[in-house]
């Protein structure tokens, strides 16, 4: 009831597209935020499970069971929150209106578009059929079953188009993959060429002068400006733009990625799918009541876990805000651009990225705590972070 005129106010619709980690806080923080009365929060998602994507890159080397890698997305969202497992077909800002596979429409006042990133194993000829990857389940334990096997030979990992989700993941698998092959006692017998397709080991300098230091004691070569453009199975080769040519004996190549499909040449985004996203509001193409986080925006951030994470609250907070019609300082509801990411580096040791806009990262040298602090946090993930706990 209002109170200034006797009469109701209409609970207002709140739509979040993507059940992973930035879709399930926001609904959970606007799950406890906000009454009833205040809105409904709907979460549309493709799956009903939720997958855990960081223990993908465990799976390789037998360190994950890849049948304990998700759970159920009903089970980590609050109970005031409605759960559609319906993928999305179409979005329509001017009618503000989502229509789903089954053909549902869903109305909304408040939209999140939190769909992430899907692998594109098509986009380059050959790739299915000549290279591995840990970006899905299936393809994870099909790498482990190939490394399990492997007595030796060049293996090549590498970037196989950019953005790709969760940048440091092939340096970690590159890290780990050494520390294998030297357990295995056929680390002479093999070698490691690392590929990128610009002209470092990584996009952040302080994190590539990192990374080749610790490359170079180990002994993994690298073949900067390789952009793949095609990889020939039968003669075990990848071909880059650049036209050089790489033999290998095992080829690991992180896939291209492109937003959902429905985003792909949507008047919000590009042709991949990546959506026009403030940096700092998270608001989509200038759309006052849209927002977008995680691995789907086209800002130039890692498109990882802990950036929707730090996202999420801030969307959240303006949401709020908008529905309880108070005037926020934008600077107290702003991202700033924070991420942070752990580095596994093999042997038991870790180090950890953590920057924003205006901030580089600075990783510290590897330690075993920091080690620990990841598996931590892959442990109690389930428990803390898609609930919105810290």
């Amino acid at each position: 009831m209002n109170p200034a005129d006797g009469g109701f106010i209409m609970a207002k619709n709140i739509l979040i597209l993507g059940g992973g980690t930035g879709g399930s806080i926001v609904a959970n923080i606007l799950a406890r935020s906000l009454s009833p009365q205040d809105a409904s929060i709907t979460v549309i998602s493709a799956s009903p499970q939720h997958i855990y994507q960081p223990y993908q890159l465990y799976i390789p080397f037998g360190y994950q069971d890849p049948r304990k890698i998700a759970r159920s997305e009903r089970s980590l969202l609050h109970r005031r929150v409605s759960l559609v497992v319906d993928p999305v077909e179409e979005l329509d800002v001017k009618n503000q209106t989502v229509v789903c596979r089954s053909h549902k429409s869903y109305p909304y006042d408040y939209l999140v578009i939190a769909t992430g990133s899907t692998v594109d194993e098509q986009q380059i000829p050959g790739f299915k059929e000549g290279a591995d990857h840990f970006y899905t389940p299936e393809a994870a334990f099909a790498l482990y079953e190939k490394l399990q096997n492997f007595n030796g030979g060049t293996i090549v990992v590498g970037i196989g188009g950019l953005p790709y989700k969760c940048p440091v993941a092939p340096i970690e698998f590159t890290f780990m993959l050494e520390e294998f092959l030297t357990k295995k006692g056929i680390r002479q017998q093999s070698e490691i060429i690392y590929t990128f397709p610009l002209n470092d080991v990584f996009n952040i300098k302080t994190a590539a002068d990192y990374i080749k230091a610790d490359f170079d004691k180990r002994n993994i070569k690298t073949e900067l400006f390789f952009n793949l453009a095609e990889i020939h199975p039968e003669k075990k080769t990848a071909e880059s733009i650049e036209g050089t040519e790489l033999s290998y004996d095992l080829l690991v190549m992180t896939p291209p990625h492109k937003g959902a499909p429905f985003l792909r040449g949507h008047e919000i985004a590009d042709a991949d799918g990546w959506i026009q996203t403030d940096r700092h509001s998270l608001k989509v193409a200038q759309l006052e009541n849209v927002w977008s986080l995680g691995d789907t925006t086209n800002l130039p951030i890692s498109k990882a876990g802990s950036t929707a994470h730090f996202q999420a609250p801030v969307i959240a907070k303006q949401i709020c805000s908008a529905i309880r019609k108070e005037t926020v300082d934008p600077e107290k509801v702003k991202y700033n651009g924070h991420v942070a990411c752990f580095i596994e580096s093999g042997y038991g040791k870790a180090t950890m990225l953590d920057f924003d806009y205006e901030h580089p990262p600075q990783p510290p040298p590897p330690t075993e705590f920091i080690h620990f602090q990841k598996l931590a946090l892959n442990k109690f993930y389930w428990y803390l972070i898609p609930k919105a706990l810290i």
